[in-house]
């Protein structure tokens, strides 16, 4: 006898822009109807969904290289679940797979917004990290954006976290002759030096950047990895060798903010020391996922390339995940596992 499908999923709406930093009463968890795929479709139970610290400036209205997210609508991010009903060729119940309807139990969307993935190859959650859009990041923002090369020395902020975890492993695996990463905690530092191989690092709650950066590189840096911004980027500056490259890539130091940052003061450097820096969409840059997965899948492989994940169980403690990756609370990707 065939289950029956549901008829309904929570999803996590955003009910209010939040002012500074995001609070429960600004989301909602609510009903919302789940109806048989139609021609093309698949319905879709998620097993995991990811968080992500961009996801906060989507809870603006402005306007940026993915839509803010509407009042009163489920919020949206990447997600992997299981097909359970398909009227899609190519598509059969069972499958497992990747799309953008995270932050909610059930999902019907055209079958061409989804990407096969399999479990046998690699846990299922490491295709939102390590092996997803995370990884990608970090590996195109390193290789591509801020051109690294063997004996490059690398800075990495938030190093601690999904995305730089990765940088600072693939440039150790590159060649880099010294790779230094910020954390927020002794714990998470220790974490960077005994498992991912860092060179050093510091935690940059016990003091200036500028003078833990100097101490940790002590012949200064090729390459800036920067997902912080404010302080680091300003210290960053300060310790870069000429001709250096700054990839930019995430500011979660100011995503909260409601003040303009006091810092980089240092900008004329950029000119002095020929530095070049440049933001970085991952979008931009799926030309590499084939070849990225390759890498990244050989790596994991044969030992070389370490990942973590912090799991939050249950879609209601889902802003509660987010709410701990905008406070550091994890280590490596944040997943919340809907069981």
């Amino acid at each position: 006898m065939m289950t029956a499908l549901p008829t309904s999923s929570r999803a996590w709406h955003l009910i209010a822009r939040p002012e500074g930093w995001p609070s429960p009463g600004d989301v909602a968890l609510r009903e919302i109807p789940v109806g048989e795929p139609g021609q093309g479709r698949i319905l879709v139970r998620n097993l995991y969904f990811s968080v992500d610290p961009y996801m906060r400036g989507r809870m603006n209205e402005v306007k940026s290289y993915v839509p803010p997210y509407e009042l009163d609508k489920p919020m949206d991010g990447s997600a992997i679940g299981e097909v359970i009903a398909s009227a899609a060729d190519g598509f059969a119940v069972g499958d497992h797979v990747m799309h953008g309807l995270g932050w909610r139990e059930y999902a019907e969307f055209p079958a061409s917004r989804a990407v096969k993935v399999d479990a046998s190859k690699a846990p299922l959650p490491a295709y939102l990290g390590v092996l997803g859009v995370t990884g990608l990041t970090a590996y195109a923002g390193l290789l591509r954006t801020a051109s690294f090369k063997e004996g490059d020395a690398v800075f990495v902020s938030g190093a601690a976290g999904a995305v730089g975890s990765i940088v600072g492993q693939i440039a150790k695996i590159k060649g880099a002759s010294r790779v230094i990463g910020s954390a927020g905690s002794d714990e998470k530092v220790k974490h960077l030096l005994d498992e991912y191989g860092f060179d050093a690092a510091f935690n940059y709650k016990s003091g200036p950047v500028k003078e833990q950066l100097k101490a940790a590189a002590p012949d200064g840096i090729d390459v800036y990895f920067d997902n912080v911004g404010a302080e680091h980027l300003e210290a960053a500056i300060s310790r870069m060798n000429n001709f250096g490259r700054i990839t930019l890539c995430g500011m979660i130091a100011q995503y909260n903010s409601t003040e303009p940052p006091a810092a980089p003061r240092n900008l004329a450097q950029v000119l002095t020391k020929r530095l070049r820096m440049e933001g970085m969409i991952v979008m931009d840059h799926m030309d590499l996922r084939a070849e990225f997965v390759k890498d990244v899948a050989g790596w994991l492989a044969d030992g070389r390339l370490q990942y973590q994940e912090t799991t939050v169980e249950g879609i209601e403690n889902g802003f509660d995940a987010f709410l701990g990756v905008m406070r550091g609370a994890n280590t490596g990707k944040m997943i919340v596992s809907l069981g």
